[in-house]
């Protein structure tokens, strides 16, 4: 059955236990925090040794998964069997097959199967699959879906991203102002682990209930709170040279940091919305916001730079944008550094 990553750990935090979970998808956020969870909670640590295997697809087989899964749990009511990196089975791909194939070595699909509609009592098997997710119109998916718990995970959109970084800060019991959400998502991404990582370095250093803030967020996440991509996107928008130049030089004193690479490409990212816009302006700006995946609470200043730049001038700028990134891989670049391609790249853009 279809669930959701909250429900599966609501319901295992209460006691309610599945015998059979399969954790697939692109965010592995969820997916390495439901088998942690698993593994660290579900049985005592004093039955682990002889009743808790964790096993990786690299190393094993379905045919070894399904042995650990059919033995006894010993001195215990509960054995627990946890596969995680199952995407790189070597058989696994065979279970997707609607037959096995003649005189083929693989995984014959029916003892995969045979298990998911009569699991081992007292076992509980968890699944972890990082990728694309199995093909829902094959046998597999569809029989896993109907007798085991089934969890597909995905990336969230930029415009999801926001929201996210408030509600798990509010279910950490602090609170986050809006130009720190910003700041955050514009530098660290739509990763959810990359994003708890940083986020945890804030609530390692902070009381309970703080208000997090830019402030906050440059002081323990270690990004500056004047030189980031967001304060490049807003001097560009006021078409403020001086300002450019500034965090121009500021990045490329710290290349590693701020990898040209990842400036351009969210420069890119950035442009693209504001045609969007260009060519959406019919829409009110809630479907304006689906649309350019952002919050709305941060569509004005799109809006704003749409004002700025019309559609021919953002055009032309992504066509410097892509010669500034064929720069950067050494197509026509001379010796210009990482920070005069930027240099030049930001004057373009202005003028």
């Amino acid at each position: 059955m279809a669930s959701t990553p909250e429900t599966v750990l609501a319901d295992l935090k209460s006691g309610k236990i599945a015998p059979i979970y399969f954790i697939q998808g692109e965010e592995p956020y969820y997916i390495d925090t439901i088998l942690q969870y698993v593994e660290n909670n579900v049985l005592p640590a004093s039955e682990r040794a002889f009743n808790q295997v964790v096993l990786y697809g690299k190393d094993t087989t379905v045919a070894g998964i399904l042995d650990h899964a059919r033995s006894f749990s010993m001195f215990s009511d509960r054995k627990v069997v946890i596969v995680k990196e199952a995407q790189e089975l070597k058989d696994f791909k065979d279970l997707e097959k609607e037959k096995p194939a003649k005189g083929k070595a693989g995984a014959n699909p029916n003892i995969f199967e045979a298990y998911l509609k009569n699991p081992q009592p007292g076992t509980i098997l968890v699944i972890g699959y990082k990728g694309k997710p199995l093909d829902a119109r094959k046998s597999l998916s569809t029989n896993i879906d109907k007798y085991a718990v089934m969890v597909t995970t995905k990336k969230l959109y930029d415009n999801q991203v926001p929201a996210w970084v408030e509600g798990f800060v509010k279910d950490r019991g602090y609170a986050i102002d809006a130009k720190a959400t910003n700041m955050l998502c514009e530098n660290v991404g739509t990763e959810i682990s990359r994003l708890t990582n940083e986020l945890d370095k804030l609530f390692i250093n902070l009381p309970a209930g703080t208000t997090v803030t830019a402030e906050h967020i440059s002081k323990y996440v270690g990004i500056s709170k004047d030189y980031n991509i967001f304060e490049l996107q807003k001097a560009l928008v006021k078409k403020d040279p001086e300002k450019c130049m500034r965090i121009a030089n500021y990045f490329g004193k710290d290349p590693k940091n701020n990898p040209l690479v990842v400036i351009i490409g969210g420069l890119y990212a950035y442009f693209s919305k504001i045609l969007l816009i260009h060519y959406n302006k019919q829409l009110d700006d809630n479907s304006l916001a689906t649309v350019i995946k952002v919050h709305p609470f941060i569509l004005k200043e799109y809006k704003a730079a749409a004002a700025v730049y019309p559609a021919g001038k953002v055009l032309q700028v992504i066509q410097y944008i892509f010669e500034a990134d064929l720069n950067s891989k050494g197509v026509n670049a001379g010796n210009l550094s990482e920070a005069d391609i930027l240099k030049v790249l930001l004057f373009k853009i202005i003028h």
